[in-house]
């Protein structure tokens, strides 16, 4: 019996106390060989195990403790989303034009297109998530509802971000090392934002990713990424606050909370990668992913859509928000710290004196520099934007002790090109 009802399992405790043996164990047993009749008249056996499980527990907390419990879980996969099983449904439905559908042909298409894997999802599983969530209903209306239930209604409302490990690039040193894909995938248009292939998953990679993704399709409303250390870090928060972008994680281990990105991925496994390419650099590989994912995957048609995921992205194209083009954008990149000037206009950072731009005596500011990568000794900043009251005053100095004799330059009104 799968999950015994409190009645049953009191009715087996009960007979413990009856049963023939001078000790307890001796009792268990004695129930274990007996049978037992359920509400419905189904007679069941039970092991030694289980009944003494259920003793123990009802010794020790009570009537409820033997009380079955529904799975938090339940009715949802662990493994794959609905979101994943309609757009798998959507690609082989064409298999049945004119003709009833049946479960079991639809989930063995499904197996049989690579759309979907048999240590995914069972059979079983496929059959009770397909009724439950209504996946394969007839009306075009209701399928198109059922869609946005699992979609952003608009392009840049949200993107999704994920590594995915390819294949070995030859470096400079002549040695090879497993090159890493970080790519940002929207969630109503599924356009490849961009991706690019990195020697090492660490945060400088995922900012040069990120920065070119805004740089060509614009800001999103929210970047949604897992809970590694590259998406977890201080850099990648700032960074998001200052452009006004929500950085939301997935739960736990569960890379079905990212359908969208995890089926780019497997697109990039089945089309890009089983294609001989030139590994003699990273470089290299970097060209012909690009014009794979510019010139082919954002130019198919996508059966869920109903067209490419460019045609779709351009459909909301007067709603993306790009970011501003001036010389000072590169800045909103940047790590940001806040510091105390003192009575002498200079400041310290890193052990080193620098000079404030403008007489900011006595004040406190903010500035911006680019983080060393991690295992990299820290070098001083090239640069060291300063920025006082949201307004970029300009760039400090390290500090000449000659020259810093001289009156600092009083502070005025500066035309602020990035908010703080």
């Amino acid at each position: 019996m799968k999950n015994p009802t409190e009645y049953v399992k009191m009715r087996v405790l009960a007979a413990i106390d009856m049963a023939e043996g001078t000790t307890i164990t001796e009792r268990i047993r004695a129930v274990s060989e007996l049978t037992f009749e359920d509400e419905r008249g189904q007679r069941h056996r039970f092991t030694f195990r289980t009944i003494e499980t259920w003793r123990l527990r009802y010794k020790k907390h009570g009537f409820t403790a033997i009380c079955p419990k529904e799975r938090s879980d339940k009715g949802k996969t662990r493994k794959v989303s609905p979101e994943e099983l309609l757009e798998a449904i959507e690609q082989v439905k064409p298999f049945f034009r004119g003709q009833r559908f049946n479960l079991a042909e639809v989930y063995r298409r499904c197996i049989e297109k690579g759309l979907l894997r048999r240590e995914q999802i069972a059979p079983n599983t496929f059959r009770r998530l397909v009724k439950a969530h209504e996946l394969l209903l007839p009306d075009k209306d209701a399928t198109d509802k059922l869609r946005l239930a699992f979609a952003k209604r608009h392009a840049n409302e949200a993107w999704q971000s994920d590594t995915l490990f390819g294949p070995r690039v030859a470096t400079s040193s002549g040695r090879f090392v497993q090159s890493k894909l970080i790519a940002f995938v929207d969630d109503a248009s599924r356009i490849c934002c961009h991706g690019q292939f990195f020697a090492e998953e660490n945060s400088p990679a995922f900012k040069t990713a990120l920065k070119c993704a805004f740089y060509k399709r614009g800001l999103p409303q929210m970047l949604y990424v897992d809970n590694g250390s590259i998406y977890s870090c201080a850099e990648l928060t700032t960074i998001c606050n200052r452009l006004g972008v929500r950085l939301c994680h997935t739960p736990v281990r569960d890379g079905a909370a990212k359908g969208k990105v995890e089926r780019f991925f497997r697109t990039v496994r089945d089309q890009f990668l089983l294609r001989e390419l030139d590994l003699s650099s990273i470089d290299v590989l970097n060209e012909q992913f690009i014009a794979w994912a510019e010139d082919q995957y954002n130019h198919r048609h996508h059966s869920t859509l109903g067209m490419t995921p460019l045609e779709r992205y351009a459909l909301d194209r007067e709603r993306v928000q790009y970011l501003p083009p001036n010389q000072y954008s590169e800045e909103l990149f940047m790590m940001e710290e806040t510091r105390g000037v003192g009575a002498d206009n200079t400041f310290s950072f890193k052990r080193i004196r620098y000079e404030a731009p403008a007489d900011l005596r006595k004040k406190t500011l903010h500035i911006r520099y680019d983080k060393a990568p991690t295992g990299q000794k820290a070098a001083p900043p090239k640069r060291i934007p300063v920025y006082y009251n949201g307004q970029r005053i300009g760039l400090a100095k390290a500090l000449d002790r000659i020259a810093n004799d001289r009156p600092p330059a009083p502070l005025c009104d500066h035309k602020n090109p990035n908010s703080n």
